[in-house]
């Protein structure tokens, strides 16, 4: 995915408030846009109250949406620097092409991993020539600056770990968690769940307590910690919590995400993220001049415009 506002500001990891070190229940309601014909996209990192949890540093759910034939996700070439695209396909199909020639389809129940480094250009866009109904929850992921310039990489994971406790299904995204562990290759300790209830539950989720946590519900509405959150809320957890009760209706869908605090202070602009003004600087002038990102060539939707940069707020130490 992309940023959609024609004029973003910048933020930085450390404009937000300070991670309390303790167990916190902090409300971030969504901010919504629209991408292509139709499609709402809820964002619920980064925000005023929270810029990350863990690594993740962007958060966006769009749908559920039916939409018609040459409608859908219509996501032109973009370009990254500095993370990981992190795509969990919850209904639909949508198609990756990027520069360095993968063309892929992504279905239900699986990720895409897409690690930009130090530059990739992609696309991600539905089938234009049928109906369907798409739900997709899409993340952002810090690079740490070890490895923030490494080349670019994709790799689609058909096969995750799904546990069953009483009706309800978690899937193990990243990381570890009980015995399992996920394939999906990260640089940071992280922890990603998707819970789905084929029928009303509650199950106890083990956390670390290291990590910092937090929750969103993809649809219906759900009980943490007996506290109740609708859809499309995130609720940041903070730190120091060793479990939480997660109650849901029949149907409902809840995303936990979690890391090891992340303490490199990261910029972020539009679709790049950074340590520096000049950098961002330089991976805009290297899209708009055709250098660094490369083509796309199996995309059907034309390339996206790039905002700019001298009428946005770029930060600065």
């Amino acid at each position: 995915m992309t940023n959609p506002d024609p004029r973003p500001d910048s933020s930085r990891a450390s404009d937000c408030p300070k991670r309390p070190g303790c167990p916190v229940f902090e409300r971030i309601p969504a901010r919504t846009s629209m991408l292509g014909a139709g499609m709402t996209i809820r964002r619920v990192l980064p925000s005023r109250q929270r810029r990350m949890i863990g690594a993740w540093c962007f958060l966006d759910h769009a749908g559920p949406l039916e939409y018609a034939a040459g409608q859908g996700i219509a996501v032109g070439p973009h370009p990254h620097i500095g993370l990981q695209t992190f795509s969990w396909m919850v209904e639909g199909r949508m198609r990756h092409s990027d520069s360095l020639g993968n063309n892929t389809w992504i279905e239900p129940g699986q990720v895409n991993l897409m690690t930009a480094g130090r530059g990739i250009a992609h696309a991600e866009e539905s089938d234009p020539a049928e109906p369907g109904r798409v739900q997709l929850a899409q993340l952002w992921i810090a690079l740490p600056d070890a490895v923030r310039d490494m080349a670019p990489d994709f790799a689609n994971f058909t096969d995750l770990p799904v546990l069953t406790c009483d009706g309800l299904e978690l899937t193990l995204l990243v990381g570890r968690y009980a015995d399992q562990a996920s394939p999906v290759p990260v640089h940071s300790p992280l922890i990603a769940l998707d819970l789905y209830a084929g029928q009303a539950g509650r199950i106890r989720v083990e956390l670390d307590s290291d990590f910092e946590h937090g929750v969103i519900v993809l649809e219906d509405e759900a009980l943490i910690d007996d506290e109740p959150l609708k859809t499309g809320e995130l609720v940041y957890l903070g730190q120091g919590r060793s479990e939480l009760t997660v109650a849901v209706g029949q149907g409902g869908r809840v995303l936990i995400i979690g890391g090891e605090p992340f303490d490199e202070d990261i910029l972020l602009w539009w679709n790049f993220v950074a340590r520096t003004p000049e950098e961002i600087e330089q991976a805009a002038s290297d899209w708009v001049s055709g250098r660094r990102f490369g083509a796309v060539e199996h995309a059907e939707t034309p390339p996206l415009n790039m905002p700019d940069p001298g009428q946005s707020r770029i930060k600065r130490p």
